[in-house]
């Protein structure tokens, strides 16, 4: 099983000034111990459950374009992207030059998007939930046509767009995670587009979903086995690795290659290297 790193505290000693080193030396740090990915959140007020809106948050795309110049090999991605933050036409041009810059490192994590305050406080439309999605996969389809050879006109419900051009192309196509578990809409739209589905819960709900994942498969006719499964641990390792290891060999037995943990303390790439050394191995080996 392969480890990665999400950065989504940014209450560091001495913040903001801080920031640039710390998050420069923590992705170095993951490229050092061998991490899959370096993810960012997408918001623009932290969450509540780290300070809330009184706390720093950056934007997420100018943090990753910041690590692709710090960094040589390590995949750079949002876990994920809200689909109301952006036009797709903008977000898929953002994703192509994020690639180019850091020669074909780019993800394209994607989401339906759930934050209400920041949408309100910041004055973002903030449509229903059923709509999100329609607009999430209408976004998908359009990153697919702006990543592909055809460039001609895109006449969705909610986007209309006249010429599809994207130059240039991302140097290979940015793989497409979407996160979250939601049976009916979510999983389905991971069966239908997505290279990765990001998961989080015990074993348990994990097998439950990757079991309605399978089906909403069987009815797309693909094949789950092409979906890369992934999970975010929101815990922190160190408190008992041993029972995290446990944990992560029970997803592995459910076929999850991928686990996310959220990067903490005042030395973030201290820790990441500490978290390297008790547990890489082990993880490796699932």
């Amino acid at each position: 099983m392969e480890l990665a790193v999400h950065f989504a505290d940014f209450s560091l000693p001495e913040a903001p000034g801080s920031l640039p080193g710390a998050l420069a030396d923590t992705a170095r740090a993951a490229e050092e111990v061998g991490c899959a990915a370096f993810t960012v959140m997408d918001h623009h007020f932290q969450l509540d459950f780290l300070g809330g809106p009184a706390e720093p948050m950056l934007e997420c795309y100018t943090v990753l374009g910041f690590l692709a110049g710090k960094t040589e090999r390590i995949t750079l991605g949002v876990l994920v992207t809200g689909v109301t933050y952006r036009h797709p036409g903008l977000l898929a041009k953002v994703v192509s030059t994020l690639d180019v810059l850091s020669g074909g490192r780019a993800l394209l994590g994607l989401g339906a998007a759930w934050y209400e305050r920041e949408h309100r406080g910041l004055g973002v439309p903030y449509p229903p939930v059923a709509e999100r999605f329609e607009r999430l996969e209408e976004t998908l389809l359009i990153c697919r046509q702006m990543w592909g050879d055809d460039d001609g006109p895109f006449e969705g419900r909610h986007y209309r767009l006249a010429e599809t051009i994207c130059e240039p192309r991302p140097l290979r196509r940015p793989p497409v995670l979407i996160g979250g578990g939601g049976e009916r809409k979510t999983l389905r739209l991971v069966a239908r587009h997505a290279d990765a589905c990001n998961l989080f819960g015990g074993p348990e709900e994990v097998a439950h979903k990757l079991d309605v994942l399978a089906r909403h498969c069987a009815a797309e006719g693909r094949d789950p086995s092409t979906i890369e499964k992934t999970i975010l641990f929101g815990e922190d390792p160190l408190d008992d690795p041993d029972a995290f290891l446990d944990q992560m060999a029970r997803h592995a037995e459910l076929g999850v290659s991928r686990v996310w943990v959220g990067a903490r303390g005042p030395v973030p790439a201290d820790w990441l290297r500490r978290v390297a050394d008790v547990t890489g191995d082990r993880l490796r080996a699932l």
